[in-house]
């Protein structure tokens, strides 16, 4: 495969710092890389604390949950979600007893569509920035001011907003994958963060079961003085998961954060070569939004027909492709009960005449040329 959707970023100076790490060390489960790299991942954020966990999935649950709890947030209310996104944004609303409200996308930005938002009692908006695009936070939060603003920033990480701050610095939870081919790896693994410190505690407890034990120092033992009869180990608060990651993969983090934002601007450069030979009488061209953090470069066809002619292109050279994400959600069988409740034309676009490639630090603006040309020649 010449152009794969995904390579490994892992060098050889992170497996050794990996080796060097377990040769040294004698505990692998959460501990104090865990906490370093959610101090480390803060610190570059820009926010006050961070949660790492198991996958930018977990990451999403453990934050929607969380959220719930800690506002009192009636079971049936209801969530904001684009009709485009990865599935792990619409599971956890059904699994915390949320309601979705489904909206369609627009074709520059992949976000919600701002000339059809529905009326309705929002309690939260859950907005994914897609494929590293910038979503509009700023105009969402006028139409919706009195909602809960959360932001999964799993495939866009270092996306910054019109007053140039990084995504998710501000926010009160905001998700980050760090799976194989995303902007850094930890192989699997996620974090949370926020600068909301009721949210950040409770994150940790429900993170690990539900325990005391994970309780902030200033809140622990007054807490545990509440309940004398039961061990303060084992004395569960709330309900919760085992989303803990372990302290290799927090060691490979704090590795590949070092490299973050080399990748990050690699990745912009690629995109505006990208934007720059996109043709607009094939392709509808995505935003190209000064603060965008390119994951990967979307080929969405006017014209459904077309949408063969470019697969075989990329199968003739060598490139290997996906469709946008998970396409139209609501055309997916566990969305059956959903699929009549809202009309979303353009994520069926997304869904039917879209593809993507792989955008990574890897990728030259040569490699970029080549198949544009190539595009070119056979159309």
């Amino acid at each position: 495969m010449w152009w794969p959707l995904m390579q490994t970023a892992i060098t050889e100076s992170d497996k050794k710092s990996l080796i060097d790490f377990i040769s040294s060390s004698d505990r692998y489960t959460c501990g104090a890389k865990v906490k370093q790299f959610e101090d480390a991942w803060s610190t570059w954020l820009g926010c006050k604390h961070s949660v790492y966990v198991t996958s930018g999935s977990t990451a999403n649950l453990l934050l929607l949950a969380s959220v719930k709890e800690l506002y009192n947030i009636p079971n049936g209310s209801k969530v904001l979600v684009p009709a485009c996104t990865w599935v792990t944004n619409v599971s956890p609303v059904f699994q915390v007893g949320l309601e979705p409200v489904f909206c369609d996308v627009d074709l520059k930005r992949y976000s919600f569509d701002l000339d059809n938002l529905p009326d309705e009692d929002i309690r939260i908006v859950f907005v994914t920035h897609l494929l590293g695009l910038n979503a509009p936070v700023e105009t969402l939060k006028e139409k919706y001011p009195n909602a809960i603003f959360l932001e999964d920033i799993c495939e866009s990480h270092g996306v910054v907003g019109p007053d140039g701050i990084k995504r998710g610095a501000n926010s009160l939870g905001s998700t980050f994958s760090f799976y194989y081919g995303h902007h850094m790896t930890t192989i699997e693994g996620g974090i949370i963060s926020t600068n909301d410190s009721n949210l950040y505690e409770l994150m940790l407890l429900k993170r690990s079961h539900g325990m005391a034990r994970h309780l902030l120092p200033e809140n622990y033992e007054k807490t545990i003085a509440k309940y004398p009869d039961i061990n303060p180990q084992f004395l569960f608060l709330t309900d919760g998961y085992n989303f803990r990651n372990t302290e290799l993969n927090a060691v490979l983090g704090l590795e590949q954060l070092k490299r973050l934002d080399d990748s990050i601007e690699i990745r912009r450069r690629n995109f505006d070569c990208f934007i720059t030979h996109l043709d607009p009488d094939i392709f509808y061209i995505p935003y190209n939004d000064p603060g965008n953090s390119s994951f990967a470069f979307p080929f969405i066809c006017r014209r459904h027909e077309d949408v063969k002619k470019l697969r075989d292109i990329f199968n003739e050279l060598g490139v290997e492709h996906r469709p946008i994400v998970s396409g139209n959600l609501l055309l997916h069988p566990f969305l059956n009960t959903w699929k009549d409740t809202v009309n979303v034309p353009n994520a069926t676009v997304l869904n039917n005449n879209g593809v993507y490639i792989g955008n990574n630090q890897f990728i030259t603006e040569d490699m970029l040329v080549k198949v544009f040309n190539t595009i070119k020649d056979k159309w």
